[in-house]
């Protein structure tokens, strides 16, 4: 039924006001692309409670929903952290008026590519329920930088440039908690001073003094955001980068508001060099050490000491201007920006605390960034790779799919065994010399249960039965293989989506192979519908970061690699569909045990070179795939 009234260009103000006792309260996360994501109100209630009980405690996602189980947050410094990959994101505490809709428990989703529902950003599922409250037609997504066009009578978002049209749907769940009180303007809840005696063994010192390092690398990173590098006055001064730490922690702050000369002689930990000295932490003494920070020398950061969520401790900053200063010999700690490094910045600060502990000098650096692929290419610069006559592969839908007898394949591969040995069968666990755990569940007249075979290259013997089930629940290719040693019988296939493969010679060097040229190989596999032979069938999947760049050395062993990564890009074993290690996503494209080498002028995430073993290793992995060296063709 249509809607009365006329559209609306929605207008920003999804927050709620400071002054009134009664509020909504929604926690969030920041995403890769910059915008807040709402965690469920079910796990804003336990963040809420947690939060009553601690105010500088931790929050254990998996505990409330089991699907962020890898995920904890740290109240006093706001960031959300990974455990699994280190990866840490900035969460904040966002409030809303009672009346919208996170204080109904309305939540408003569109559907994705892979036809599951995500909700929108906060704000924006409070601009569409004030609308659809409004009995508006329509609404106008695009003040608030998103060019969607909201349409209530066909439950749809349309994409202005695209024209894309997605479906959007309405549901009720659990209310957000409401809490009364006056709101702090920076939206963030103080933290108070910690009333309690802090333990004094070295374990919780050291988690004290490692969170105390994570935190001013937050916040020096912050403040570089905020003000970058136009931020100071004279870009030609040189000045030391000194941290004071406090001599206790059982105080307001962890960090002390003062500032020393970075050659002065003080009871501290000194970053930016200085004389000797010791460090007193709650009555234990330890030797002191220089630890030197090192930017570009048109920063001088300072950082304010405001006590709360989002700014736990009051330090103040100043930084190196030369890397000419770090002694010669002192080792060199990289710290990656929060942002797009997968490491805890806290491993780098405890590390230095341990080093400084025992008297040995710290240099922390920023870590270089991957060379993920080679400078710019003309087409005219891409040659043929020697020995081999096509430029591109395609994956055919179906590949030695179809009439292939279990019982024949199971038949061609094993010989039967008069006497059954007194052991068990590896696949049904019942004893060789009784009936295969499958009688009753399967049933071949030519494959009795009691009947045993040995396969013919490793000689491991299974019931019949169980081999012909084991066939049964696999890929049905007409190959087999071995569930004991993984020998391979026939030729194995895989379940790769459609797609294509290239492979052409870059005139450029790979790291450790100063004197060859490179073989760039490219996969692009477009997203789909899953068949019969995936996990899902019927079911979208979708294809991450296609096109996909790999890169091998253009010599002998390198191009040897290359044929067999065509053979097994023909035989669909390059590529499968199943879950994501790296980000959890659920049916999408992803590697199927055979490891590329996707970083081109370095080897930071370690898959790039130089790297001497990669090309045995790769064949070795290719051989269990059962694509070896003798498929080859001369």
């Amino acid at each position: 039924m249509a809607r009365p009234g006329s559209g609306v260009l929605v207008s920003l103000g999804g927050g709620y006001s400071s002054q009134s006792m009664a509020r909504v309260v929604v926690w969030e996360w920041l995403n890769e692309h910059g915008r807040w994501r709402p965690y469920s109100a079910a796990v804003c209630h336990h963040i809420e409670n947690v939060l009553k009980g601690d105010a500088r405690g931790t929050v254990i996602l998996g505990q409330v929903d089991a699907q962020l189980a890898p995920y904890v947050i740290d109240l006093q410094s706001m960031h959300q952290f990974r455990q699994d990959t280190g990866t840490m994101r900035p969460v904040q505490r966002n409030f809303y008026d009672p009346s919208s809709a996170p204080g109904k428990g309305i939540v408003w989703e569109w559907e994705n590519d892979c036809g599951s529902w995500t909700p929108y950003d906060m704000e924006l599922c409070v601009s569409i329920q004030n609308a659809y409250e409004k009995q508006h037609p329509w609404l106008d997504l695009s003040s608030l930088g998103f060019s969607y066009l909201v349409d209530f009578d066909g439950m749809s978002q349309t994409n202005r440039q695209s024209q894309r049209k997605r479906r959007i749907r309405r549901r009720m769940d659990l209310a957000y908690p409401l809490i009364a009180g006056s709101i702090p303007k920076s939206q963030s809840w103080p933290v108070g001073t910690n009333s309690g005696t802090p333990c004094n063994c070295q374990q919780c010192l050291l988690v004290h003094s490692t969170r105390a390092a994570s935190n001013a690398i937050l916040a020096l990173q912050q403040r570089r955001k905020l003000y970058g590098p136009e931020g100071r006055a004279d870009q030609t001064a040189a000045t030391a980068a000194v941290v004071r730490q406090s001599n206790t922690f059982a105080g307001t702050s962890l960090w002390s508001p003062t500032t020393t000369v970075a050659r002065g002689h003080h009871n501290n930990i000194s970053v930016g060099g200085g004389g000797g000295g010791k460090v007193e932490m709650n009555g234990g003494n330890f030797p002191r050490a220089p630890a030197i920070v090192t930017l570009p020398s048109n920063h001088a950061l300072t950082i304010n000491g405001q006590n709360n969520l989002n700014r736990p401790g009051t330090q103040r900053i100043t930084v190196t201007a030369s890397r000419g200063s770090v002694p010669p010999g002192v080792p060199a700690l990289p710290v990656k920006n929060l942002t797009s490094g997968p490491v805890h910045p806290a491993l780098a600060g405890m590390t230095g605390i341990l080093m400084c502990a025992a008297g040995l000098p710290v240099c922390l650096t920023r870590a270089p960034k991957p060379i993920l692929h080679p400078p710019t290419i003309s087409k005219s610069d891409l040659k043929p790779v020697p020995g081999i006559n096509s430029i591109r592969r395609k994956t055919k839908k179906k590949h030695l799919r179809k009439g292939k007898n279990p019982e024949d394949v199971v038949r061609r591969y094993t010989e039967k065994i008069k006497t059954a040995p007194d052991e068990d069968c590896t696949i049904c666990m019942e004893r060789l010399a009784t009936a295969s755990g499958y009688e009753g569940v399967l049933s071949y007249k030519g494959v009795k249960p009691e009947l045993v075979g040995k396969l013919g290259k490793c000689g491991h013997m299974y019931h019949l039965l169980c081999l012909v089930a084991m066939y049964n629940n696999g890929n049905k290719d007409g190959s087999l293989q071995c569930p004991t040693c993984k020998a391979i019988y026939g030729e194995k296939t895989g379940t790769q989506p459609p797609g294509k493969m290239e492979y052409h010679v870059i005139p450029h060097c790979l790291p450790g192979y100063s004197d060859t040229k490179t073989i760039r190989i490219v996969y692009d596999i477009p997203a789909g519908i899953q068949t019969t032979e995936h996990p899902n069938p019927g079911k979208k999947y979708s294809a991450r970061g296609f096109p996909r760049h790999c890169y091998i050395p253009d010599n002998e062993k390198g191009r040897k690699v290359l044929k067999l990564l065509i053979m097994a890009w023909d035989r669909r074993l390059i590529f499968t569909i199943g879950t994501s290690s790296t980000t959890g996503e659920t049916d999408t494209v992803v590697w199927n045990e055979i490891h590329h080498k996707t970083e081109f002028g370095s080897n930071l995430t370690g898959h790039g070179y130089p790297d001497p073993n990669y090309l045995d290793n790769v064949m070795r992995e290719l051989a269990a795939q059962g694509v070896g060296e003798d498929n080859l063709k001369d």
